[in-house]
């Protein structure tokens, strides 16, 4: 098993959303801390720049990123 997170801070939010859709509800769940719409406003800058320009929680956030796309994997999906 690959115990490397396949979602890492240097990624495009584009990239993460196109190749594992359930993350797509992850970056839905930070609209609102982030006060609007990630995927529209931030879709080709980095995780690391969606977090610093919206306050978000780094770690946090790639966890919750990362979560999504290996329960994806899991189901033989992504």
């Amino acid at each position: 098993m690959n115990e490397t997170p396949p979602i890492h801070k240097d990624m495009a939010v584009l990239d993460i959303v196109a190749q594992w859709t359930p993350t797509q509800d992850v970056f839905r769940r930070y609209d609102e801390k982030a006060g609007e719409c990630i995927m529209c406003q931030a879709l080709f800058e980095t995780v690391e720049t969606v977090a610093e320009r919206y306050g978000l929680d780094l770690n946090q956030l790639l966890r919750d990123l990362n979560q999504a796309a290996q329960d994806n994997m899991g189901k033989g999906v992504g």
